[in-house]
């Protein structure tokens, strides 16, 4: 790639007619297959994550001897029988195993934020090719190494680490294609790098779905490594970030979070997006990434009754898990697609509204009425539903996030509303493992009932992002902040 090829958006091609993508030279394209790779691979391993949490609960959760006599002895009839006993055993395992599976999952998310904290400033100050280049060594290395975990409290930590590259690939990789593209294509460009993170999930469902153990999944998501050699060796520095960074006087304040919260508009603005990103990232995280394991649940019973036992039964679980990924985010690639360019016509808060509200009824009808209709071929139907609307969401974020911030604070803000966004995501998988640990274990709630309760009540999160629409600035066909 040559030094000459323009690496600058040209406000001038916002007058330009015609299909967005012919407004793109080759180093556009460069810069958007290379952003693209990084944020498919970051999500592939979120996906692996996903689908690897439940079988690494089983290996790695067990109960305590006192946990083992305590589900002995509570309940215990005069006349019931060994197999009863053990069963009763074997709930309060299963109950245990995913209650620390949401633990572990909030633990990720704890990582992802506080990674895209640091690297989202790191992209101001060092520079977005730089930044991007760190963040994928890292998390493509403590991918890796969570396939030696031994206990849970391993796996947990290596999880943690691997968040913190995973969480600040989003922010650098946006602010470099915000910058690079011409201003008319760059919601489009950034709706379809954001639609193409399907792929990786999808990919990682059909590494989940070929009955892929969870170790060899994690070592699987060692492989994005390789792109940091492409991005080493031919990416360069967006032009407006260049020339911010060596404006005298400005420099000092590249990647500043003073600088972010001393500036009132901008502090207003940084606010406004946490609210959204909170919403959204709660409602995939602490919901929408758990229908694998509702479908587990769900339909355990129905196979056990078709004479699947053992690892047969595992067998035909695992792959059930898989199609449930691979159709939520064959769902998902439209339904971000779809904000990019619905959000043209309509404005970023309409289809933010609309996103919101189609998200927590697809939601609710995912977690209430699955397998009530046509068993488990309501996979089909009702999670691509869902997928669609929970992760066009996220489409609104790659196109809305970088037009709230100026660009030597670009990386700073729009990480911060994605990943303090996740602090407080980290709550979602805390709160569904505790409602149905405890909330929605009691008699009444046997099988699939807590945790159809549980996904329902935490449905109320969407509310939030509703609420902070209206308190949102709308950006349409507005230029980047200088």
């Amino acid at each position: 790639m040559h030094a000459d090829i323009p690496t600058s958006n040209d406000d001038s091609s916002s007058q330009s007619t015609g299909p967005w993508y012919r407004l793109l030279n080759r180093y556009h394209w460069f810069v958007f297959v290379v952003a693209a790779l990084g944020w498919l691979f970051d999500t592939m391993d979120q996906q692996l994550f996903t689908l690897a949490r439940p079988l690494a609960m089983k290996d790695l959760v067990v109960l305590t001897e006192a946990e083992t006599a305590s589900a002995r002895e509570q309940g215990a009839k005069p006349e019931e029988t060994e197999k009863d006993v053990e069963a009763r055993v074997a709930k309060a395992l299963g109950a245990k195993q995913k209650a620390y599976g949401g633990y572990a999952t909030s633990i990720f998310l704890i990582g992802w934020a506080t990674g895209g904290l640091i690297f989202g400033v790191l992209g101001d100050r060092w520079g977005r090719v730089k930044t991007m280049l760190a963040t994928i060594i890292v998390y493509s290395i403590f991918t890796g190494l969570s396939a030696l975990s031994k206990d849970f409290w391993t796996f947990s930590i290596l999880r943690f680490l691997t968040g913190l590259g995973v969480g600040g690939e989003f922010a650098v990789g946006i602010s470099l294609v915000a910058e690079v593209m011409p201003s008319r294509a760059r919601p489009h460009a950034l709706g379809l790098l954001q639609a193409l993170s399907a792929v990786g999930n999808i990919t990682a469902a059909l590494i989940g779905m070929a009955g892929t153990g969870w170790k060899t999944m994690f070592i699987i998501g060692t492989a994005p490594a390789l792109l940091s050699l492409v991005v080493r060796r031919r990416l360069k520095e967006p032009e407006k970030w260049q020339s911010v960074s060596a404006t005298d006087g400005v420099a000092k304040q590249l990647g500043s979070y003073g600088e972010l919260f001393g500036d009132p508009v901008l502090r207003y603005r940084a606010i406004v997006g946490l609210l959204l990103a909170s919403a959204g990232v709660i409602g995939l995280w602490g919901i929408g990434f758990f229908t694998p394991d509702l479908q587990r649940e769900v339909f355990t019973p129905v196979f056990k009754a078709e004479g699947l036992e053992g690892a047969a039964l595992d067998a035909k679980l695992k792959f059930w898990s898989g199609i449930t990924s691979l159709v939520l985010n064959m769902g998902a690639f439209f339904g971000i697609y779809m904000y990019s360019h619905l959000s043209q016509y309509l404005g970023r808060r309409p289809t933010f509204a609309l996103c919101f509200i189609g998200a927590m009824f697809s939601t609710m009808n995912v977690f209430w009425n699955l397998g009530k209709f046509n068993g488990v071929y309501d996979i089909f139907w009702m999670v691509p539903i869902m997928g669609f609307f929970q992760l066009s969401i996220f489409g609104g974020y790659a196109v809305y996030f970088p037009e709230l911030f100026p660009t030597r604070l670009r990386s700073t803000g729009t990480s911060f509303c994605y990943n303090v966004g996740r602090f407080v995501a980290a709550l979602g998988p805390f709160t569904l493992g505790k409602l149905i640990g405890s909330v929605y274990s009691g008699p009444g709630y046997e099988g699939a009932t807590g945790f159809r309760y549980a996904g329902v009540t935490m449905c109320v999160i969407f509310l939030v992002g509703l609420i902070a629409i209206p308190l949102a600035p709308e950006t349409k066909g507005k230029p980047l902040p200088e």
